[in-house]
C-alpha cells in the first residue's frame, strides 16, 4: 500500500483527523464506563461512593483543570502539550485495566482526566491554527459532531465490550486509538503557540480551586456515610468554602488569572454558565442512576442498558445542529428556554418508576432528554461566545466546559447522597425487623451490589427503596431543570450580540479563531 503523500492541501485534513480521534477517545470515557459500574462493583466489590468517585475524579480533574491545559498549550505548545495529554490518557487508561481496588481504579481515573484536560483545549486551538477561516466552520462542525457521536455510542460500545470481554476492555480500548493520534499528529500537525501570551501559569489558582471543588464534592458523596454532621464533614465543607473564597480573591489580584471574573458582568455569559452547570448536573446524574436502574433492577445486560440510552444520545445528534441554526435566526434565548423545559419534562416523566415499569413506558422520556438536550446545548454555546470579545473566545470557551462538567460532577454526587438518605427511610419503613446497622450497609450499596447480590424480602425491599429513591431525586432534578429555564429567560439576551471588535491583547488557552466573525467560529 502507498504511503500518504503529505502536502500543504492536505495536512490539516491529517491534522483534523489526529484531533478528532483524540476527541472521541476522551468523549467516549464519558459514558462509556457509566453500563461498566455494576462490573466494576462486583469485581472489585467497590461502594456506591466508590462507583461515584469512579466517574467523578474523572470528571472533576477534568473540569478544573480545563483552563490550565490550555494556558500551557500557549506558553509551551499546543502540539507538545497536546501530545503529553494523549500519553498520559492512554497510560492511565493502561493502568486502570489492571486496577486490583477500587482505590486504584479511582486514582488513575482522575490521572486520566488531567490527560483529557490537557488535550480538549489543544485540539481546538490546533484546529483553529490549520484551517483558514473559510474553511474553519466546516472543521469544527465535524470536530462536534465526532463529540456527539462518542457520546451517543458510548453506552453501546462499553455495554458489548463489559458483556463480551470484560469491563477492563473499555479502557485499553484507548491504546490504539490513543497511538493512531499520536503517530498522525508526529507526522502531519504543526506546532503553534501564542508567541505574545505572557509566560505564567497561575499555580495559586490553580491549586485553591481544585481543593475547594474536592473538598465540596468529597463532603457531598460521604456525607451519608459519615454523618452530615460529624468533624470530617463539617470540615471538609468549611475547607472547601475557604479554598473558594482564597480563589476568587487569587483571581482578582493576579495578573493573569485562570478565570477572567469580568466576563460574568455579561448577563448572557454568566446566564450561559448556570445553565451549563444545571442541565449537566441534571443529564449526568440521569445515565449514572439509570444505568444502574436498568443492569440491577430491570436485569439487563450491559449491552441491552446501553442501547436502551440510544434514544436520548441520537436525538442529540440530530438537534444539535438544528438549534444552532435557530438561534442564529432567532436568538439562543427561545431555544434554552424551550430545551430546558423538555429536560424538566424528561426527568418528571422518569421520576415514576417502578420496579417493574416496561421500558417502553419510559422510552418516551428519553426522546424527550434527548430532544431537551440538543435544543439547550449549542444555543448555550453560542450565548457564551457572543457575550465576550472575539480574542477571548477560547477561554471562554474553557470556562463553559469547566461549568459543564463540574455541573456534572456535583450531579452525581448529590443524587447519590439523596439516593442513600432516602433510601435509607425506605428501607427501615420495609424492614422494620431487621438490625439499623444492617440497613444502614444496604442504603450505602443501593443502586449498586445490595440491590443485585441479596436475597428474598431483602432483595424486593433493597429494590423497592432504590426506585423510591431514584425518583424522589429525578422530580428534584426536574425542579431544577424548571430553575435552568427560568435563569435563562431572565438572563439570555433575545438576540445574538454583535460581537465586540478584536483588540490587540494576548491570545487566550485554546483560541478559537480569534480575529474573525463570530458566526465561523460558533456556527459549527
Amino acid at each position: 500500500m502507498p504511503r500518504p503523500v503529505l502536502t500543504d492541501a492536505n495536512r490539516r485534513w491529517w491534522t483534523l483527523g489526529a484531533m478528532c480521534f483524540a476527541l472521541f477517545m476522551v468523549m467516549l470515557d464519558n459514558t462509556v464506563v457509566n453500563v461498566a459500574l455494576p462490573s466494576i462493583q462486583r469485581d472489585l466489590h467497590a461502594s456506591i461512593s466508590g462507583l461515584e468517585w469512579t466517574v467523578n475524579a474523572y470528571t472533576l480533574a477534568f473540569a478544573v483543570t480545563l483552563v490550565t491545559g490550555g494556558r500551557l498549550g500557549d506558553i509551551f505548545g499546543r502540539r507538545r502539550v497536546f501530545l503529553l495529554g494523549v500519553v498520559t490518557f492512554a497510560s492511565s487508561s493502561a493502568l486502570i485495566g489492571f486496577a486490583q481496588s477500587d482505590a486504584w481504579l479511582v486514582g488513575w481515573r482522575a490521572v486520566q482526566g488531567l490527560g483529557a484536560a490537557f488535550m480538549m483545549p489543544a485540539t481546538l486551538s490546533i484546529i483553529t491554527n490549520a484551517f483558514d477561516p473559510q474553511e474553519r466552520g466546516k472543521a469544527i462542525g465535524t470536530w462536534a459532531g465526532v463529540s456527539a457521536m462518542a457520546l451517543a455510542i458510548g453506552p453501546v460500545v462499553g455495554g458489548f465490550l463489559v458483556e463480551n470481554v470484560s469491563w477492563q476492555s473499555i479502557f485499553f480500548l484507548n491504546l490504539p486509538v490513543a497511538a493512531t493520534a499520536i503517530v498522525v499528529t508526529l507526522w502531519a500537525t504543526r506546532e503553534s503557540r501564542d508567541e505574545t501570551a505572557e509566560r505564567t501559569v497561575d499555580l495559586p489558582g490553580v491549586a485553591t480551586v481544585s481543593a475547594g471543588l474536592g473538598a465540596i464534592v468529597l463532603a457531598l458523596v460521604e456525607g451519608n456515610a459519615w454523618g452530615w454532621g460529624s468533624g470530617r464533614i463539617i470540615g471538609l465543607l468549611a475547607a472547601g468554602a475557604v479554598f473558594l473564597v482564597a480563589f476568587f480573591a487569587i483571581e482578582h489580584r493576579t495578573t493573569v488569572p485562570m478565570v477572567d471574573f469580568s466576563f460574568f458582568r455579561s448577563r448572557s455569559f454568566f446566564g450561559a454558565n448556570l445553565v451549563g452547570f444545571i442541565v449537566s448536573f441534571a443529564m449526568l446524574a440521569m445515565f449514572f442512576f439509570l444505568a444502574l436502574y436498568m443492569q440491577n433492577v430491570k436485569g439487563y445486560t450491559p449491552l441491552e442498558a446501553g442501547v436502551r440510552f440510544l434514544p436520548s444520545t441520537v436525538v442529540i445528534i440530530v438537534m444539535g445542529p438544528l438549534s444552532g441554526r435557530l438561534a442564529d435566526l432567532i436568538g439562543p434565548k427561545l431555544p434554552m428556554v424551550a430545551g430546558l423545559v423538555a429536560v424538566s419534562g424528561s426527568l418528571f416523566w422518569q421520576g415514576h418508576l417502578a420496579v417493574d415499569t416496561p421500558y417502553g413506558d419510559f422510552v418516551g422520556a428519553f426522546v424527550l432528554m434527548g430532544l431537551g438536550m440538543g435544543l439547550v446545548m449549542s444555543p448555550m454555546s453560542t450565548a457564551a461566545m457572543n457575550a465576550v470579545e472575539q480574542t477571548k473566545a477560547g477561554v471562554a470557551s474553557g470556562i463553559l466546559s469547566m461549568s459543564r462538567m463540574v455541573g456534572g460532577t456535583f450531579g452525581v454526587a448529590v443524587l447519590g447522597a439523596l439516593v442513600t438518605s432516602v433510601g435509607r427511610s425506605r428501607l427501615a419503613e420495609l424492614l422494620p425487623r431487621v438490625p439499623a446497622g444492617t440497613r444502614d450497609h444496604l442504603a450505602e450499596s443501593l443502586g449498586a451490589g445490595g440491590v443485585s447480590t441479596a436475597h428474598g424480602a431483602v432483595a424486593d425491599a433493597s429494590r423497592q427503596a432504590f426506585v423510591s429513591a431514584l425518583n424522589t431525586g429525578l422530580r428534584i432534578g426536574a425542579a431544577v431543570a424548571l430553575v435552568g429555564a427560568v435563569v435563562a429567560w431572565a438572563l439570555i439576551a433575545d438576540r445574538p450580540e454583535p460581537a465586540a471588535a478584536p483588540v490587540p491583547e494576548p491570545l487566550a488557552s485554546g483560541e478559537a479563531g480569534a480575529g474573525e466573525p463570530l458566526a465561523e467560529r460558533v456556527g459549527a
